[in-house]
């Protein structure tokens, strides 16, 4: 059978011989159903109509997993190579031989983890072409996932390594579960920050920001804002990537990140 994936949000569901009624993903305030309608595909319909992934480097031991034509949301996967093995940070909705193989030229994956629900993708099927590595996902977000496999790891509190020097940390904010990957060692042993959109990076890559709802233009208030920002500060990070292609703090992230915040909450006022 089947396993649907919705064409606005691109989260796969579990196989079905017919595609679920509703998408909740879609249908809560912070997405929304396309214009259409709600509509369906596969990702092997995907594959028919050429969507392909490009796995390229973006700084030593860094990589970024991309669809070209974009899918849905249009996210990247983030893929972290340490020494105790690899994980893939988010995930996109296209699968295929060649991106599998790329990665298992890498050394494969240890693990999955995911920022929130709009970047589920189609994790159970990478973790299930990776000898059904864990999927991390916090807790507090358990009722959004549609498509739940053995492989799925629900945590709870603020902070969890999953791997020697990479840490989960919870942020909340866009979603309650919001979570971002903390990489001691990446930037040359200064910290990388993956974030998804729980912080996101903005088109002025000086900065980022916060949002309850993005597409509905839905802020945060300002208490949230702080508590973000005090749940990162015990971290160094040098860089920022966000999910999408080129969003990128290149320098000075901690700074940015404050620097953001005030502003945020400035506007607020």
């Amino acid at each position: 059978m089947p396993a649907f994936v919705c064409k606005t949000c691109g989260v796969q569901y579990p196989p079905a011989s017919r595609p679920p009624e509703r998408c909740p993903i879609c249908e809560d305030e912070r997405q929304y159903v396309g214009w259409g309608g709600q509509q369906w595909t596969t990702v092997e319909e995907l594959n028919a109509r050429g969507h392909r992934n490009a796995l390229r480097e973006l700084e030593p031991g860094l990589f970024q997993l991309a669809t070209t034509p974009p899918v849905a949301i249009g996210q990247r996967a983030l893929i972290v190579r340490t020494a105790t093995g690899a994980v893939m940070w988010d995930c996109v909705t296209a699968v295929d031989e060649a991106s599998v193989a790329a990665l298992r030229e890498l050394g494969g994956l240890r693990a999955i983890a995911i920022s929130h629900p709009h970047f589920y993708a189609s994790m159970a099927t990478w973790s299930a072409a990776f000898d059904d590595c864990p999927i991390y996902v916090h807790a507090a977000d358990a009722q959004w996932v549609q498509y739940r496999t053995p492989a799925l790891v629900l945590w709870d509190g603020v902070a969890r390594e999953i791997l020697p020097g990479v840490t989960l940390v919870n942020t909340g904010g866009h979603f309650d579960g919001a979570q971002v990957l903390h990489w001691s060692e990446g930037a040359g042993g200064r910290g990388l920050l993956l974030s998804g959109d729980s912080v996101t990076v903005v088109m002025d890559r000086r900065y980022v920001s916060f949002m309850y709802s993005y597409p509905n233009l839905i802020p945060l208030p300002a208490t949230t804002v702080r508590r973000i920002v005090e749940r990162l500060r015990p971290f160094a990070f040098e860089r920022i990537y966000g999910g999408w292609d080129g969003r990128d703090v290149v320098s000075a992230g901690r700074e940015a990140l404050e620097r953001s915040a005030d502003r945020y909450v400035r506007w607020l006022g």
